[in-house]
């Protein structure tokens, strides 16, 4: 007997899913996080999946876990303090970035203060030319000053980002040595051994991202084993990746900028499992927590993938899913600001003290409370009953807005919600655009705490096809790195044009490639594991400023055939763009591999049909749309295949609530999703 345990660490709840090995099912489980404590949720939640269920810490024989410590210490600016050393005369690079300002339309705004402020810069005296020629060697003198001066400004780490070494690292490396000699204490970290890509902005940033948050990710990760290691769990835990996979704790710890998104990254993995078993060939993943919103694109499947992430206020250039935050969450404060107006976030209430329904010391008004307020939830515990709500102090904290704004209670948390789906409204429509989608084709699958909550609401703004609400959609993102398949990127910088000269050198690297992803799987996971490589590259015609990435065939860049890797090139373009020049010279930039180690994925319960109406525990009063109506409050439990009801209902379930207001209707599926959709356009199907 054996179990397979996934646990995601959000700002609220923390999320537990348990795979039993026996009969592939599938148990859930949600505690309050520890922001004051970090690990100890995880003591928790094992101790009470084994009163619960009988699950012996001892028979977990897979664990994985999502985390947002590294984001948050870039969101928060509460990483290390740091030094960068850079090729003399490029000690700018971080103030230069890409001469962008945040946002286009607000000549206002203002780019953000580097993480290494510029008297933290020092520049070091050698050269490696584009083509990887060690011009000069690090002077040591100028690397000795340096180490002098970052010692004395009180860092505690370095960033060695040098011209070109992506082309030839050895001058990094050298450095490294030389500050080993000097200063052996000092964390000391180089950007072509973080992800040697060209460009350098896009470079150091992303190494100053792995350094400012490797100290906080290491204390965090050696507590987590500890605290793994007292309830008896021995399986070495592996980590979720930004790229949607997992890794083992000790990459975790040296390539921390790789798990910086890793919680927001398993979820959009659950939603993608989800639309592969249950056949939505177009979804939007809508993951609303207690801090945030985000979105993904998921298409067949699959969701998009990118690079250029925004961590806060700043990119990361690590291959990751690619997910667009579009707003509040569950916990997002509600205020008034100096001239009276009502607002909503971007502060959150967290876990502690959290919303006021709570009734954990919060005292400020959430988007929570305003649901509460309304009689949208409160009917019955949260989190596992990790949380019994408090629908009089929600009213409480909201009627303290309502006063000064000289409005009712019930107008108030309305307007609370709809500043919040306003947000998450514009935002969601320009990723619409972005992505080319049109809203009608679309379901939203929403999951997390409050996914399901709020998640109605903005699919009927947007005019979305309806809303596929999981069976446990307030523990998707645990599933999620419990599927996740081991996964790790690789690239080599080439810079060339796509001509029959290159054929045998491109082929060459190709293979040093496979070898290089072949090794480190054997040396993390052992010999023998199931792998599929998948190749791309970043292309472009020569003359374009920027790339974009294209699928090779391996067995045309293992023949050298040009003329198939051009023509992949040009019908990506013209996917892409609606035009290709197949007379135009092609450049290859980067050669991209991808190794993947599927792991295990358990199957999907089936409900059985309904042999009567939807069983309605009772009627409730709730405030939507403007007025007060008699809603229908339902257990998600006692829902079979085929059941239909019609907003307003309220349904409830151990993880979340889901609203359905008027005007929608919903339909259960063979697989226990509630299909949320239209009432006069009401879906039956996928």
């Amino acid at each position: 007997m054996s179990y397979r345990v996934g646990v995601d660490i959000g700002g609220s709840f923390t999320d537990f899913a348990v795979l039993d090995e026996r009969d592939n099912s599938i148990r859930t489980l949600k505690v309050l996080s520890r922001p004051d404590s970090p690990g100890s949720e995880i003591t928790t939640g094992l101790a009470a999946l084994q009163q619960r269920d009988g699950i012996d810490p001892r028979q977990i024989a897979y664990f994985t876990h999502g985390t947002t410590v590294g984001v948050n210490a870039v969101i928060q600016r509460k990483g290390v303090k740091l030094a960068l050393f850079t090729t003399h005369g490029f000690s700018d690079v971080l103030e230069l970035a890409r001469l962008k300002i945040p946002r286009i339309h607000d000549l206002f705004s203002r780019r953000p203060t580097p993480l290494i402020s510029r008297d933290r810069v020092f520049g070091i005296n050698e050269r490696t030319d584009s083509d990887g020629r060690i011009l000069a060697a690090p002077d040591r003198h100028s690397i000795e000053q340096a180490v002098a001066a970052a010692s004395a400004a009180g860092c505690a780490g370095i960033v060695i980002s040098l011209l070109h070494s992506y082309r030839n690292p050895a001058n990094e490396q050298a450095v490294r040595r030389i500050i080993a000699e000097i200063a052996p204490d000092m964390l000391v970290c180089c950007s072509a051994d973080i992800w040697p890509i060209i460009r350098e902005y896009e470079r150091t940033i992303t190494a100053v991202i792995n350094a400012y948050v490797q100290p906080q990710v290491i204390d965090y990760l050696q507590a987590f084993e500890l605290a793994l290691s007292g309830m008896g769990v021995t399986v070495p835990p592996r980590i979720a990746k930004s790229n949607g996979g997992v890794m083992s704790m000790a990459q975790a710890k040296a390539e921390c900028v790789q798990m910086v998104l890793s919680g927001t990254a398993s979820g959009v993995i659950g939603a993608s499992y989800i639309a592969q078993r249950c056949g939505f060939d177009r979804l939007l993943s809508l993951d609303i927590g207690g801090t945030s919103a985000d979105v993904a694109v998921i298409v067949n499947g699959r969701p998009e993938y990118g690079s250029g992430e925004i961590i806060g206020e700043f990119p990361i250039y690590i291959p990751s899913v690619s997910v667009t935050s579009v707003g509040q969450g569950g916990g997002s404060i509600a205020w008034l600001d100096p001239l009276g107006v009502l607002q909503v976030g971007p502060d959150s209430a967290g876990s502690l003290p959290g919303p006021v329904c709570f009734q954990r010391g919060g005292t400020a008004a959430t988007a929570t409370d305003a649901f509460a307020a309304c009689g949208l939830i409160g009917h019955g515990d949260l989190g596992y009953h990790a949380v019994q709500v408090d629908v009089a102090a929600a009213r409480t904290a909201i009627q303290a807005l309502a006063d000064p704004l000289g409005i009712t209670l019930e107008q108030t948390a309305e307007n609370i919600i709809a500043l919040a789906i306003s947000g998450m409204y514009s935002d969601t429509s320009g990723l619409l655009s972005r992505f080319g989608i049109d809203p009608r084709e679309f379901w939203f699958l929403a999951f997390g705490g409050a996914g399901p909550m709020m998640g109605c609401f903005l699919a009927r703004e947007l005019n979305m096809k309806g809303v596929v609400v999981p069976p446990t959609p307030g523990v998707l993102s645990a599933l999620g790195g419990l599927v996740a398949d081991v996964k790790n990127d690789f690239i080599r910088t080439l810079y060339c044009d796509v001509t029959d000269d290159i054929a045998a050198e491109l082929a060459r690297q190709a293979d040093r490639l496979c070898s290089e992803a072949q090794g480190w799987l054997a040396r993390e996971y052992g010999d023998g594991l199931a792998q599929t490589l998948s190749f791309s590259a970043d292309m472009r015609y020569r003359g374009q400023s920027f790339e974009i990435e294209v699928a090779l065939d391996q067995h045309a860049l293992a023949q050298g055939d040009i003329t198939a890797l051009r023509a992949a090139f040009n019908a990506h373009h013209q996917r892409l763009f609606g035009h290709h020049d197949p007379q135009a010279m092609v450049q290859i930039i980067a050669l991209r591999l991808v190794i993947v180690s599927p792991t295990p994925k358990p199957a999907l319960m089936t409900l059985a049909a309904c042999d009567g109406p939807v069983e309605v525990l009772r009627q409730v009063d709730a405030w939507i749309d403007g007025r007060w109506w008699q809603v229908d409050a339902v257990s998600r439990a006692t829902l079979r295949a085929g059941h239909q009801f019609a907003g307003p209902a309220i349904v409830m379930q151990d993880d979340c609530t889901t609203c359905v207001p008027p005007g929608m209707q919903v339909n259960v599926d063979t697989f226990g999703n509630l299909l949320i959709t239209p009432l006069t356009e009401a879906h039956h199907g996928n």
